[in-house]
């Protein structure tokens, strides 16, 4: 199936809330992507929804401010799709479109590592790696596998160190 994907707007929200809570067994996700619109972690033009031939929003991906060793980056979290539209590509069209929307800021001299904390068996067709590789680690318990990271193409150092998330994630 091929979809259309587009920034999330203002409009969006509560779509993206209902697609966020079908997806995951609690309201947390959904409630984290809330506290962060609201934070100063939240990037505009770095949320998007995949949109299935409908109109309606299928799936959804986010990229936020965080740090690594103290410099800038970005979180990739939460991805969701809703369960009607699992294992079609939406999730994996609204991943593309954040990391293509990042890769132009990154070239631009923005944020060039993204940190993600998630599926192993999936992250990588992105091009996420395990971030350890890279000197990128959480300070909590994770399986080395399941953080991953991707390097964006632009100017300046990629950061490595401890990844510290804005205070919604609550970690």
């Amino acid at each position: 199936m091929s979809w259309t994907t587009r920034p999330e707007t203002a409009g969006d929200a509560a779509a993206v809330r209902a697609v966020v809570e079908a997806a995951f067994p609690t309201a947390a996700e959904a409630g984290l992507v809330n506290a962060l619109r609201g934070d100063a972690a939240w990037i505009p033009g770095l949320s998007a929804v995949a949109v299935a031939p409908d109109g309606r929003v299928a799936g959804y991906a986010l990229l936020t401010r965080c740090t690594a060793g103290g410099a800038d980056a970005l979180a990739l979290a939460p991805v969701a799709v809703s369960p009607r539209f699992q294992q079609r590509g939406a999730g994996g069209a609204a991943v593309r479109a954040v990391l293509a929307a990042a890769a132009r800021r990154a070239a631009a001299g923005g944020e060039r590592l993204v940190v993600v904390l998630g599926h192993p068996e999936y992250y990588p067709r992105f091009g996420f790696t395990r971030a350890s590789a890279l000197g990128v680690g959480v300070a909590f318990e994770v399986p080395d596998e399941a953080l991953m990271a991707l390097v964006l193409e632009g100017p300046g150092p990629v950061p490595s160190g401890t990844v510290r998330y804005p205070a919604p994630f609550g970690v």
